[in-house]
């Protein structure tokens, strides 16, 4: 039994939070990989190390005054040194940073270094070897993941270790230059090892006990998600769903790997668990999740005869990509057609496009309506429950909300609704009362 752990930057941003991990990974002997972030905010009035590495290294690059930044991210890992009464000395890795800084080693390089530190005195409060993850995770020239390559080295660098800290979020590119995942891309280093090593389980901790229904910045208290498949988790991600990276799934799901989201100041709890769709039981309730996102425009078109007007939505489709917009949802009908984007990517550019859509599919109509929010329902139980899209609608209409859009995939497993983004937090209330509450 093999499990790769990941802690988040809130379960590592203290001395105190650094015990409770030590605690957890103590109490089970197959918690043999462990992947730290970097340190997060011990308290809402603080910053992320992430954040002041950033603050440094522009500073440095701006010629103004650093070193006032540079002392207050020492103090936060001297603090945890000290409140661990460790034997360790980081004087020499700071100094080969502030170097490093003044070269100009770019941004990712400094952002690494949070999550580069705290691997170190983790390897050392656990007595675990630490693996440099530019030594083991690599990306090419242009800083495009190279799963294979790494998959391979991560595998023959750590046959020989029982127990390793790998630091999470970086890698390096063929010239050793430091390269970054998008921000949260600790969650992806937990899924690449425990993929390498062939792990039983792995386990992510964070400060939530696994995910939760819908926000509960929305909804108060709203119960957690037991279980939830690879692609269901994929949906409610990519709809707005926090807690895992969304590029995190892949690496596990290729090997069939379960997750376990952990609360690491309630390790009791039993969190969430993310498994293939083969292996998930029997949900309790339709749905599994709800999630949404703001800040939407549709692109709206009408043309006579559009179903026989051949090359028509490729057309379309081309002048958008030339245009650097990435359609959302795309809902058709026999004569119209709405492209769902993201409105910034309208920014500065609305002018133009319209003018070139006119020139090149010739609309009867056209028009952009801004304001729009999306809501996907996700769940695997839709697919073998009549009437699920019924009592979606039935409880928006009863809130008196007006859906403006609707899309469903061909799986069954989720709906996608449209409605102004005023009526967001009302959508998401009624919905969870609908579903949850009622059941």
């Amino acid at each position: 039994m093999k499990k790769v752990v990941k802690f988040g930057g809130s379960s590592l941003a203290s001395a105190r939070q650094f015990k409770k991990v030590k605690a957890i990974i103590e109490a089970d002997k197959t918690r043999c990989y462990v992947v730290p972030s970097a340190p997060g905010k011990r308290d809402s009035k603080d910053t992320k190390v992430t954040d002041m590495l950033y603050q440094c290294y522009d500073a440095v690059c701006a010629g103004e005054s650093y070193k006032r930044i540079l002392d207050q991210i020492k103090k936060r890992y001297t603090d945890i040194i000290d409140g661990l009464d460790l034997n360790l000395n980081l004087d020499f890795e700071f100094a080969k940073i502030e170097e490093n800084f003044l070269k100009k080693a770019g941004r990712d390089y400094a952002a690494s270094r949070g999550e580069y530190l705290n691997g170190i005195i983790a390897a050392n409060y656990l007595g675990f070897t630490f693996v440099d993850a530019a030594d083991v995770i690599r990306f090419d020239a242009e800083g495009n993941f190279l799963s294979e390559e790494t998959n391979e080295e991560m595998r023959e660098h750590l046959a020989s270790l029982k127990q390793a800290v790998i630091p999470g979020f970086y890698g390096a590119k063929p010239d050793g230059t430091i390269h970054t995942f998008s921000r949260g891309g600790s969650d992806i280093t937990g899924s690449i090892v425990a993929r390498a090593v062939q792990a039983d389980l792995y386990e992510n901790w964070t400060d939530v006990s696994g995910f939760l229904v819908t926000d509960p910045h929305i909804v108060p208290n709203p119960e957690t998600i037991e279980t939830i498949t690879y692609r269901e988790l994929r949906e409610l991600s990519y709809m707005g769903a926090g807690v895992l990276h969304e590029d995190a799934i892949f690496p596990v799901r290729s090997a069939n790997i379960p997750i376990n989201i952990k609360n690491t100041n309630a390790p009791q709890d039993a969190g969430t668990l993310i498994v293939p769709t083969s292996h998930a039981p029997a949900s309790e309730h339709v749905i599994t999740g709800i999630a949404g996102k703001k800040n939407f425009s549709v692109i709206s078109i009408e043309k006579d005869r559009m179903n026989s007007n051949k090359g028509f939505l490729r057309k379309l489709l081309q002048v958008l990509e030339n245009h650097d917009i990435f359609p959302e949802h795309m809902p058709t009908g026999i004569d119209t057609v709405s492209v769902v984007v993201n409105s910034s990517e309208l920014d500065g550019q609305r002018e133009k496009l319209t003018e070139r859509l006119v020139e090149v599919v010739k609309p009867d109509h056209f028009e952009i309506i801004d304001g729009l929010a999306l809501i996907a329902v996700v769940g695997r139980g839709m697919r073998s429950v009549k009437g699920t899209a019924t009592r979606v609608f039935a409880a928006l209409s009863h809130a008196n909300i007006n859906i403006r859009m609707i899309d469903q995939g061909s799986s069954e497993l989720n709906i996608i609704i449209g409605i102004n983004a005023g009526d967001f937090d009302k959508a998401i209330k009624v919905i969870y009362d609908m579903f949850i509450l009622s059941e």
